[in-house]
Protein backbone atom coordinates (compact mmCIF):
# COMPACT_ATOMS: atom_id res chain seq x y z
CA UNK A 1 0.00 0.00 0.00
CA UNK A 2 1.42 3.43 -0.96
CA UNK A 3 0.48 6.47 1.21
CA UNK A 4 -0.51 9.85 -0.17
CA UNK A 5 2.42 10.69 1.87
CA UNK A 6 5.27 8.44 0.47
CA UNK A 7 4.22 10.13 -3.32
CA UNK A 8 5.00 13.69 -1.96
CA UNK A 9 8.71 14.22 -1.36
CA UNK A 10 10.35 14.19 2.23
CA UNK A 11 10.32 17.90 2.26
CA UNK A 12 6.58 18.81 1.14
CA UNK A 13 5.57 16.44 4.05
CA UNK A 14 7.77 18.16 6.64
CA UNK A 15 6.27 21.49 5.35
CA UNK A 16 2.27 20.29 4.94
CA UNK A 17 2.81 17.97 8.28
CA UNK A 18 5.54 18.87 10.44
CA UNK A 19 5.68 23.06 9.88
CA UNK A 20 2.30 23.61 11.13
CA UNK A 21 1.82 20.72 14.10
CA UNK A 22 5.06 21.45 15.23
CA UNK A 23 7.65 24.16 14.28
CA UNK A 24 5.07 27.33 12.64
CA UNK A 25 4.67 28.30 16.00
CA UNK A 26 8.04 28.82 17.37
CA UNK A 27 9.08 30.89 14.54
CA UNK A 28 7.99 34.19 16.75
CA UNK A 29 9.26 32.86 19.84
CA UNK A 30 12.44 31.80 18.35
CA UNK A 31 13.07 35.32 16.63
CA UNK A 32 12.10 37.38 19.95
CA UNK A 33 14.51 34.97 21.66
CA UNK A 34 17.21 36.77 19.39
CA UNK A 35 15.73 39.82 19.89
CA UNK A 36 15.36 40.67 16.14
CA UNK A 37 14.00 43.59 15.57
CA UNK A 38 13.32 45.90 12.38
CA UNK A 39 16.45 46.72 10.14
CA UNK A 40 18.33 43.42 11.36
CA UNK A 41 20.38 41.30 9.26
CA UNK A 42 19.26 37.80 10.28
CA UNK A 43 20.50 33.95 9.18
CA UNK A 44 18.41 31.43 10.04
CA UNK A 45 20.95 27.98 9.81
CA UNK A 46 19.29 25.23 8.71
CA UNK A 47 15.92 26.81 7.77
CA UNK A 48 14.35 24.16 6.25
CA UNK A 49 11.52 24.91 4.34
CA UNK A 50 11.24 28.99 6.32
CA UNK A 51 9.34 28.73 9.72
CA UNK A 52 11.34 30.54 11.27
CA UNK A 53 13.14 32.65 8.48
CA UNK A 54 9.78 34.12 7.77
CA UNK A 55 9.00 35.29 11.29
CA UNK A 56 12.16 37.03 11.18
CA UNK A 57 11.63 38.47 8.06
CA UNK A 58 8.28 39.87 9.36
CA UNK A 59 10.22 41.31 11.70
CA UNK A 60 12.97 42.48 10.32
CA UNK A 61 11.05 44.32 7.43
CA UNK A 62 11.67 45.90 4.09
CA UNK A 63 15.19 47.49 5.89
CA UNK A 64 16.54 44.46 6.91
CA UNK A 65 17.68 41.30 6.03
CA UNK A 66 17.26 37.55 6.03
CA UNK A 67 18.94 34.90 4.65
CA UNK A 68 17.65 31.07 5.04
CA UNK A 69 20.35 28.33 5.09
CA UNK A 70 19.88 25.38 4.54
CA UNK A 71 22.17 21.71 3.56
CA UNK A 72 18.94 19.93 1.48
CA UNK A 73 18.33 21.42 -1.84
CA UNK A 74 15.22 19.79 -1.72
CA UNK A 75 14.01 21.97 1.51
CA UNK A 76 15.10 25.20 -0.42
CA UNK A 77 12.99 23.91 -3.36
CA UNK A 78 10.01 24.04 -1.07
CA UNK A 79 11.07 27.54 0.76
CA UNK A 80 11.72 29.27 -2.37
CA UNK A 81 7.81 28.39 -3.68
CA UNK A 82 6.93 30.87 -1.15
CA UNK A 83 6.31 34.96 -1.37
CA UNK A 84 8.69 36.70 0.22
CA UNK A 85 12.27 38.67 1.06
CA UNK A 86 14.53 35.70 1.21
CA UNK A 87 17.88 34.79 0.10
CA UNK A 88 17.80 31.49 0.19
CA UNK A 89 21.27 29.71 -0.24
CA UNK A 90 22.64 26.10 0.10
CA UNK A 91 25.42 24.98 2.35
CA UNK A 92 26.64 23.82 5.97
CA UNK A 93 26.47 24.58 8.73
CA UNK A 94 29.92 23.37 10.06
CA UNK A 95 31.21 26.15 6.57
CA UNK A 96 28.77 28.79 6.57
CA UNK A 97 29.57 30.40 2.92
CA UNK A 98 29.23 33.72 4.60
CA UNK A 99 32.09 36.12 5.56
CA UNK A 100 33.09 37.32 9.22
CA UNK A 101 30.62 39.44 11.42
CA UNK A 102 27.84 39.66 8.71
CA UNK A 103 24.94 39.17 11.03
CA UNK A 104 22.91 41.44 13.96
CA UNK A 105 21.02 37.68 14.93
CA UNK A 106 21.86 34.04 14.02
CA UNK A 107 19.50 31.54 14.83
CA UNK A 108 18.52 28.11 14.32
CA UNK A 109 15.14 25.82 15.06
CA UNK A 110 15.45 22.17 15.91
CA UNK A 111 18.27 21.79 13.16
CA UNK A 112 21.36 21.44 15.02
CA UNK A 113 20.75 17.79 17.01
CA UNK A 114 21.43 16.83 13.24
CA UNK A 115 24.72 18.24 12.62
CA UNK A 116 27.61 16.44 11.88
CA UNK A 117 29.74 18.30 13.89
CA UNK A 118 28.18 20.03 16.44
CA UNK A 119 31.08 22.53 17.94
CA UNK A 120 32.50 23.50 14.32
CA UNK A 121 28.85 24.58 13.70
CA UNK A 122 28.60 26.29 16.74
CA UNK A 123 31.65 28.45 16.05
CA UNK A 124 31.00 28.96 12.77
CA UNK A 125 27.90 30.43 13.59
CA UNK A 126 29.74 32.81 16.11
CA UNK A 127 32.32 34.18 13.64
CA UNK A 128 29.14 35.13 11.25
CA UNK A 129 27.94 37.27 14.16
CA UNK A 130 28.43 40.67 14.13
CA UNK A 131 30.58 41.80 17.47
CA UNK A 132 27.38 42.24 20.26
CA UNK A 133 25.43 39.99 17.76
CA UNK A 134 22.91 37.59 19.62
CA UNK A 135 22.85 33.76 18.83
CA UNK A 136 19.76 31.64 19.70
CA UNK A 137 19.28 27.84 18.90
CA UNK A 138 16.75 25.75 19.90
CA UNK A 139 16.90 22.47 19.95
CA UNK A 140 13.97 19.65 21.43
CA UNK A 141 14.04 18.67 24.86
CA UNK A 142 14.26 15.17 26.05
CA UNK A 143 11.23 13.17 24.69
CA UNK A 144 10.35 12.05 28.22
CA UNK A 145 9.20 15.72 28.35
CA UNK A 146 7.11 15.86 25.44
CA UNK A 147 4.14 12.84 27.24
CA UNK A 148 2.49 12.03 23.90
CA UNK A 149 6.36 11.53 21.66
CA UNK A 150 6.85 9.76 25.00
CA UNK A 151 4.25 7.35 24.78
CA UNK A 152 4.94 6.99 21.23
CA UNK A 153 8.60 6.01 21.62
CA UNK A 154 7.59 3.59 23.93
CA UNK A 155 4.94 2.04 21.83
CA UNK A 156 7.87 1.73 19.01
CA UNK A 157 9.78 -0.19 21.69
CA UNK A 158 7.05 -2.61 22.47
CA UNK A 159 6.02 -3.43 19.09
CA UNK A 160 9.11 -3.39 17.13
CA UNK A 161 12.13 -3.19 19.19
CA UNK A 162 14.58 -0.45 20.87
CA UNK A 163 16.41 0.07 17.74
CA UNK A 164 13.14 1.71 16.16
CA UNK A 165 12.05 3.62 18.67
CA UNK A 166 15.41 5.26 19.40
CA UNK A 167 15.20 5.62 15.34
CA UNK A 168 12.02 7.76 16.17
CA UNK A 169 13.74 9.47 19.42
CA UNK A 170 17.10 11.31 17.16
CA UNK A 171 15.24 14.39 17.21
CA UNK A 172 15.61 14.52 20.70
CA UNK A 173 18.71 13.24 21.45
CA UNK A 174 19.89 16.90 22.14
CA UNK A 175 17.13 17.23 25.53
CA UNK A 176 19.74 18.07 28.13
CA UNK A 177 21.26 21.10 28.91
CA UNK A 178 24.31 20.17 30.32
CA UNK A 179 25.39 18.49 27.06
CA UNK A 180 24.50 21.96 25.37
CA UNK A 181 26.65 23.35 27.62
CA UNK A 182 29.53 20.85 26.81
CA UNK A 183 28.87 21.29 23.21
CA UNK A 184 30.14 25.35 23.88
CA UNK A 185 33.11 24.47 25.71
CA UNK A 186 34.31 22.27 22.94
CA UNK A 187 33.58 25.15 20.65
CA UNK A 188 35.24 27.73 22.59
CA UNK A 189 32.07 29.64 23.23
CA UNK A 190 31.82 31.54 26.86
CA UNK A 191 28.72 32.54 28.16
CA UNK A 192 26.02 30.25 26.70
CA UNK A 193 22.39 30.35 28.53
CA UNK A 194 20.04 27.65 28.31
CA UNK A 195 16.49 28.13 28.99
CA UNK A 196 13.06 25.94 28.13
CA UNK A 197 10.18 27.16 26.89
CA UNK A 198 7.04 24.90 26.73
CA UNK A 199 5.26 24.27 23.19
CA UNK A 200 2.45 22.85 21.84
CA UNK A 201 2.42 19.44 19.46
CA UNK A 202 -1.13 19.38 17.25
CA UNK A 203 -1.96 16.41 14.18
CA UNK A 204 -5.51 16.56 13.09
CA UNK A 205 -5.97 12.97 14.14
CA UNK A 206 -3.54 10.11 15.36
CA UNK A 207 -3.50 8.94 11.93
CA UNK A 208 -2.24 12.02 10.53
CA UNK A 209 0.48 12.12 13.15
CA UNK A 210 1.53 8.09 12.53
CA UNK A 211 1.17 8.28 8.72
CA UNK A 212 3.60 11.65 8.92
CA UNK A 213 6.10 10.10 11.34
CA UNK A 214 6.30 6.84 9.09
CA UNK A 215 7.34 9.54 5.83
CA UNK A 216 9.53 11.15 7.90
CA UNK A 217 13.50 10.54 6.11
CA UNK A 218 14.94 11.63 9.63
CA UNK A 219 13.25 9.44 11.55
CA UNK A 220 11.08 6.29 10.44
CA UNK A 221 11.17 6.71 7.07
CA UNK A 222 11.66 3.50 4.66
CA UNK A 223 11.58 1.58 8.86
CA UNK A 224 8.41 0.25 9.31
CA UNK A 225 6.52 -2.42 6.40
CA UNK A 226 2.92 -2.14 5.15
CA UNK A 227 2.09 -4.51 7.37
CA UNK A 228 4.17 -2.83 10.75
CA UNK A 229 2.87 0.70 9.70
CA UNK A 230 -0.87 -0.82 9.97
CA UNK A 231 -0.04 -2.13 13.11
CA UNK A 232 1.24 1.09 14.32
CA UNK A 233 -1.75 2.64 13.09
CA UNK A 234 -3.81 0.70 15.21
CA UNK A 235 -2.21 0.12 18.79
CA UNK A 236 -1.93 4.04 18.00
CA UNK A 237 -5.86 4.64 18.73
CA UNK A 238 -5.67 3.05 22.42
CA UNK A 239 -1.61 4.16 23.04
CA UNK A 240 -2.53 7.87 22.01
CA UNK A 241 -6.02 8.13 23.23
CA UNK A 242 -5.70 10.35 26.36
CA UNK A 243 -4.38 13.50 23.82
CA UNK A 244 -7.10 13.19 21.79
CA UNK A 245 -8.96 16.46 22.45
CA UNK A 246 -12.95 17.16 21.46
CA UNK A 247 -12.09 17.70 17.63
CA UNK A 248 -10.83 14.26 17.25
CA UNK A 249 -7.13 16.16 16.99
CA UNK A 250 -4.08 15.28 19.19
CA UNK A 251 -2.25 17.51 21.41
CA UNK A 252 0.02 17.59 23.49
CA UNK A 253 3.53 19.35 25.49
CA UNK A 254 6.62 19.06 23.44
CA UNK A 255 8.75 21.75 25.38
CA UNK A 256 12.60 23.05 23.48
CA UNK A 257 15.71 24.29 25.24
CA UNK A 258 16.88 27.37 23.81
CA UNK A 259 20.63 28.19 23.85
CA UNK A 260 21.39 31.97 23.68
CA UNK A 261 25.05 33.50 23.29
CA UNK A 262 25.73 37.25 22.85
CA UNK A 263 28.96 37.54 20.97
CA UNK A 264 31.43 39.76 22.64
Amino acid sequence: MVTHEEVRSPSEVYDAHFVPALFAPWGRVIAAEAGVQKGDCVLDVACGTGALTFAAAEITGPSGSVVGLDANPEMLVVARRKPGKIEWMEGMAEALPLPDDSFDAVVSQFGFMFFEDKPKALAEMMRVLKPGGRLVVAVCDAVENSPGYSAFALLLDRLFGKEVGNAFRAPFSLGDAGRLHEICNTAGVAGAEVVCREGKVRFKSIDALVSAERACVWTLGGVLTDEQFEQLLNESKTALRSFVIDDGSIEFQMPSLIMKVRKS
